[in-house]
């Protein structure tokens, strides 16, 4: 008879974003004539720019004649792309990373869960709290985070790292040994940035300790302050050992499309070449983003591309600067939307995550994001999105005032 991964039996509920779409769907249903406005989820919200359908178009005449046909992607991705984003994201701030180091995928979201598979099961997991809940889901997959501990809301064998207003929302280094740390700047669900001499910090206990930093860059291009690093390669140290992942869906609108990437640099070793074994699982387990989609992704880096991803981040940042101050001017205590599209809100009243969710909701028809779905130091917040349109999110953030 089979035999089920049991671990999937330790996962908590359903994925969080999932729960939101119910209870928004099931309160829907019953109030058909309530206009409901959406700043739960982080999708966007834009259509894609004129350079990338142009792009799009242009591929799609290509896949259409037997001359410039494309079947199969190469392992790694096109070279065309690898290399706009090699001179762009990398070499452009000084960070020597070389075209093969960079493998083509169809998201951050997968690679943060699909990394952990070239690593043991007996590692030590460190993740901050709040966290995006992939990081976490997918090592309980994996059989790494033991038993879910109720009253502490937490996994026996995970390291939480508190991200709390106290510290910044930084957190400080493991007073335990951690093998696999995952890090998250410009932070979700927070919202707040690491400045470079912090995560430099970080970039040396790793060295030290033998440790893997998976560190998560998919908010980078919304950073507007000074000193905050766009990648952690820009930290001495860090190609021998850290593995950064990023994400055409929050800067250029791919979350329709799916793209995105991951470096894993040859300097990386851990007794062997953690590039070789994510190349080995990466040609293994997938058959590469969609060439239309790949050369979607190249417009992004022409000059005319970059101007308009700048107008889509300038966009959404509006509506950031708009949450922050009109929560701000109606007394609650609001972090983040300087350098991340999210703003993280305290909890009025005493009330949970999810009692604050509720009455949002209900008295003013706002979706948000429970802050506990993130980790226990999240109850007590919520978190909001500035990827709607300018009209609802000031509709949002007036009612929200007015409750």
């Amino acid at each position: 008879m089979v035999k089920i991964n049991d671990n999937y039996q330790k996962l908590q509920g359903s994925y969080l974003f999932s729960t939101i779409a119910k209870k928004v769907g099931e309160y829907a249903a019953g109030n058909p004539d309530r206009k409901i406005i959406r700043l739960g989820i982080g999708d966007v919200t834009r259509p894609l720019t004129p350079s990338v359908i142009g792009a799009l178009h242009n591929a799609v005449d290509e896949m259409a004649d037997e001359k410039t046909f494309r079947g199969y992607a190469p392992d790694l991705g096109y070279d065309f792309l690898r290399k706009a984003i090699c001179d762009n994201d990398f070499k452009a701030r000084g960070c020597e990373i070389e075209e093969d180091e960079i493998f083509i995928s169809d998201g951050a979201k997968p690679d943060s869960g699909n990394i952990q598979e070239i690593f043991a099961g007996d590692n030590k997991v460190a993740v901050c709290d709040p966290v995006y809940p992939v990081y976490v889901d997918s090592n309980v997959m994996a059989g790494r985070a033991g038993d879910f501990v109720a009253d502490a809301g937490r996994y026996s064998d995970i390291i939480y790292l508190p991200c709390t207003a106290e510290n910044g929302f930084v957190p400080e280094l493991p007073k335990t040994g951690a093998d696999i740390i995952y890090l998250c700047f410009p932070n979700n669900p927070t919202g707040e940035a690491i400045t470079k001499d912090a995560l430099q910090n970080w970039v040396d206990y790793a060295n030290k300790n033998g440790s893997v930093i998976i560190f998560d860059a998919a908010y980078e291009a919304y950073i507007s302050e000074e000193n905050i690093p766009h990648s952690i390669y820009e930290c001495s140290g860090a190609k021998e050992c850290a593995i950064e992942l990023r994400s055409f869906s929050k800067n250029a609108g791919f979350t329709g499309l799916r793209l995105g990437y991951a470096v894993v640099p040859k300097a990386l070793k851990r007794g062997v070449s953690l590039h070789s074994l994510w190349a080995r699982r990466h040609a293994t387990k997938y058959n590469g983003a969609p060439y239309i989609v790949q050369r979607a992704g190249e417009a992004v880096y022409s000059d005319e591309g970059k101007k308009e991803i700048r107008g889509l981040i300038d966009y959404y940042m509006e509506n950031a600067k708009y949450i922050l101050s009109g929560l701000k001017e109606a007394g609650y205590t609001v972090y983040g939307g300087v350098n991340s599209p999210y703003v993280w809100m305290a909890t009025p009243d005493g009330l949970s995550s999810w009692e604050f969710f509720d009455r949002l909701l209900e008295n003013a028809n706002v979706v948000g994001t429970p802050g506990s779905g993130f980790g226990s130091c999240g109850e007590g917040y919520f978190r909001l999105t500035s990827f709607g349109s300018h009209e609802n999110t000031r509709e949002a953030v007036d009612r929200i005032r007015k409750m």
